[in-house]
């Protein structure tokens, strides 16, 4: 899934990522409107909180909002950094790994503090919004930048558009039989399921995990990373069996 950048990724490949991320981000999102009462998945709705407080005149809450949407920002921007100056120079997995890394970490410190410190206060709030938006951050940049852009997780509002618009497409009897467009239409019909299936997993084990669940997020990234080292481990096992028989012969 982290290997491939680009044009080089195959449909499954796409599907398994986009699949495993939005699932994620559905997890994410549901456990901080739960805990927070706030969407971290996206910023698309602090856009106009932010208007509207500037209108109020709250310059406070103004402040805060913007902060959310630039950690957003900065979260997407750090990951497309790290892979522009990473790629030729480390291998595709480690470049691609390390802003799932500072997902993770972001997520984690969310669940541990909420475990450890948490004293409900309006600060700590703002402080653990903004350190899942800016792990959502991470993953839609990720995703974005080694797919070529085609797969983004954290929200379904282009992604329900998209979807809408291949269904009145596919009205027509030789775009059903068109590979390109059914191909898009599973990968975002994907994408959409797991990030439901997601939400729907985080609002059940919230009930039993309550703020662990966000440990479970963790988990779920971690099947990302691990998923792909284990490939890489086959494919050199592989080449050294291969070698080793090429030296034999």
């Amino acid at each position: 899934m982290l290997r491939k950048y680009s044009n080089h990724r195959t449909i499954q490949d796409n599907i398994k990522l986009g699949s495993l991320t939005a699932f994620s981000a559905g997890m994410v999102n549901v456990a901080s409107v739960i805990v927070f009462f706030s969407f971290t998945s996206n910023v698309t709705g602090y856009y106009a909180i932010f208007a509207q407080e500037i209108a109020k005149g709250n310059w406070y809450q103004g402040a805060v909002v913007l902060f959310w949407i630039l950690l957003f920002l900065i979260g997407s921007m750090l990951s497309n950094m790290i892979i522009i100056h990473g790629k030729g120079r480390f291998s595709a997995f480690l470049t691609h790994s390390i802003p799932l890394v500072l997902e993770i970490l972001s997520i984690l410190f969310v669940g541990i503090y909420l475990d450890f410190f948490y004293k409900d206060s309006l600060q700590e709030t703002e402080i653990l919004v903004g350190a899942l938006l800016f792990a959502m951050g991470l993953q839609n940049g990720l995703t974005a930048s080694i797919s070529n852009s085609v797969v983004k997780t954290t929200h379904l509002t282009g992604l329900t558009t998209d979807l809408a618009i291949l269904i009145s497409m596919f009205t027509k009897e030789s775009n059903r039989h068109n590979k390109a467009l059914v191909d898009k239409f599973n990968l975002l019909l994907s994408i959409v399921m797991a990030y439901v299936a997601g939400g729907l997993l985080s609002g059940l084990s919230f009930a039993f995990l309550t703020n662990k669940t966000f440990y479970v997020v963790c988990f779920v990234l971690l099947i990302i990373g691990s998923y792909d080292y284990y490939k890489l481990y086959i494919i050199k096992k592989q080449y050294v069996q291969r070698h080793r028989q090429s030296l034999v012969s």
